[in-house]
């Protein structure tokens, strides 16, 4: 029986213990690498030698057995035995851990929600192992621990794997701004429509059973989109930081390379680099854009429905240029 949309935030359990078997030579690096920890060193019967870690305990046995146990099991053996001890790929030990990441499957992700200036980009990439083995082995990963010039780069290199279907959506900044000055506009809702059109036009090029979308939402809004679709059969399950899923990496490496190539369209049209997100250094660039292109220019830039765009219009005194509804007051939320 397929999950239901409530169920599709489930996580798959962690392994909390992981064995291997080194080399002297390898025993001497793990040692060491532990070591440079500053880890309480531990008595352990026939050990060459045990630390015990804040969430983690590695025991060496004179045998050549490691032994690593706790809740921190998985980034110790990917990012110290497999990264400085073995020089080994973490493919093996992925593959054992999450065999679901190698299934043909769609993923989800968006850039840009959270930016001033820019538009909102919804990608969904569709592929199977081969291609996860290579962009594994090219470093593919979350798109926000990538620097602009290598996401491009990477970008190009999902893009044109044999077997795999990318599609995005996003509307012009001018487009974007009419849609969000409707009544009962919603940001989270417009997200769910690009991200049902882009995933409907990929599975009509290549259909796969199953997607995973990192979650923007509580409320399962692209599923009621793709029941708008037809697309009943399919089964899209969400869960926060899914960029962990090599598939769902690649579609926000896609729709940030997206976003990036677009931002920098709009940053040739303002005369200077444009700022991502929404900060003090975005709100001096909208103010400096309003002085030089008038405050309705604004929205060929910026997206209106922020409270940053409200409040610099309203300190250039030209919401009669530019009539933008009062913001509602934050919420305080109690701790």
């Amino acid at each position: 029986m397929p999950k239901r949309f409530d169920d599709a935030d489930e996580k798959p359990k962690a392994i909390t213990s992981y064995t291997i078997k080194l080399d002297d030579a390898q025993m001497e690096k793990l040692r060491s690498a532990v070591a440079a920890k500053n880890w309480e060193e531990a008595e352990v019967p026939y050990a060459r030698f045990a630390f015990k870690g804040p969430k983690v305990n590695v025991t060496a046995y004179t045998s050549g057995k490691v032994v690593v146990a706790g809740k921190d099991t998985e980034d110790f053996v990917q990012n110290v035995i497999e990264a400085e001890v073995t020089g080994a790929p973490k493919l093996g030990y992925d593959e054992v851990l999450h065999p679901d990441w190698y299934e043909p499957h769609a993923g989800l992700d968006e850039s840009g929600k959270g930016d001033l200036f820019g538009p909102v980009v919804a990608a969904t990439v569709i592929a199977d192992k081969d291609a996860v083995l290579a962009w594994q082995a090219a470093g593919v990963r979350d798109s926000k621990t990538v620097v602009d010039t290598q996401i491009l780069k990477l970008d190009e290199l999902i893009r044109t794997t044999p077997g795999v279907v990318v599609e995005t959506r996003y509307m012009t900044m001018a487009e974007y701004n009419r849609v969000m000055a409707r009544p009962y506009a919603s940001l989270n809702r417009l997200l769910a429509q690009h991200h049902a059109d882009a995933l409907d036009a990929a599975l009509k090029r290549k259909w796969v059973p199953r997607g995973l979308l990192d979650q923007f939402s509580k409320e399962p809004l692209v599923q009621r989109e793709l029941k708008k679709l037809g697309l009943e059969r399919f089964n899209l399950a969400m869960r926060t930081k899914a960029e962990e899923d090599p598939v769902v990496a690649a579609a926000s490496i896609v729709a940030r390379a997206e976003f990036v190539r677009l931002m920098r369209d709009l940053s040739r049209e303002f005369g200077d680099k444009l700022q991502k997100g929404a900060g003090a250094e975005a709100k001096a660039q909208a103010r400096v854009l309003i002085d030089r292109f008038g405050a309705k220019a604004l929205g060929r830039f910026a997206k209106l429905h922020f409270r940053t765009c409200y409040e610099v219009v309203s300190e250039a005194g030209k919401l009669n240029e530019l009539p933008l509804p009062v913001p509602k007051e934050k919420t305080e939320w109690k701790r």
